[in-house]
């Protein structure tokens, strides 16, 4: 069974995904740790995460096994991947990765911004997760200030509006609802509520109960 959680960032797919992969014994990959790590390894290789040739070659180069969670989860991290994911050749590079660990014995779940549309376009279940960007803008503030960063909201609020338009804007994959997802709104639901809501969906679609 192949589960795609696509969605905004600070929506809770991640952790959606998480939760999901934990109740049907699935692995699971977070697709936006991987262009998160490109754009830190361009960075500390000197480079601009702009530089077409500079973002494929650490793609190309990435050791997922070596990925630094605390590096990656920085709002600087954040915005860097969004930079280079909007680069096709950075996709490519990333493409056969992401469709070799979907197709892993058993199934997956995989979380990012292009899973059900164009990674896994077959998958089992699709689900896209939102909420309202104040919302989202004031979560993601919350978890940023609680790792020790000093930022304003109205800032996060600027960047994760200009973020969703370069994802949704970009040429390759732009971050969309596949035609066949189930859109799970979080806004005010819970973390419990937004897993237990996700769990349903799954169901729902495939008859699987949690814990089978």
């Amino acid at each position: 069974m192949i589960i795609a959680v696509d969605g905004t960032l600070a929506s809770g797919k991640g952790t959606i995904a998480k939760a999901l992969a934990k109740a049907f014994g699935l692995a699971h990959l977070d697709t936006g740790a991987l262009y998160r790590a490109t754009g830190v390894a361009v960075i500390e290789a000197g480079g601009d995460p702009a530089d077409p040739d500079a973002a494929e070659h650490a793609a190309r180069h990435l050791d997922v096994e070596a990925i630094d969670e605390a590096k990656i989860r920085t709002a600087e991290a954040g915005l860097n991947a969004s930079v280079v994911a909007a680069q096709p050749r950075v996709r490519q590079a990333l493409f056969e990765l992401q469709r070799s660990f979907a197709a892993r014995p058993g199934g997956a779940v995989l979380d990012g911004r292009d899973i059900g549309t164009v990674i896994c376009p077959d998958a089992d279940v699709k689900l896209y997760v939102d909420a309202d960007p104040s919302v989202r803008a004031e979560r993601r503030w919350k978890e940023l200030t609680a790792k020790g960063e000093t930022v304003a909201l109205d800032t996060i609020a600027k960047q994760l509006a200009e973020r969703d338009a370069r994802d949704s804007g970009r040429a390759d994959a732009p971050m969309r609802a596949a035609d066949d997802a189930v859109l799970l709104d979080t806004s005010q639901l819970s973390i419990d509520a937004a897993v237990s809501a996700a769990i349903r969906i799954v169901t729902d679609k495939t008859g699987r109960q949690p814990g089978t």
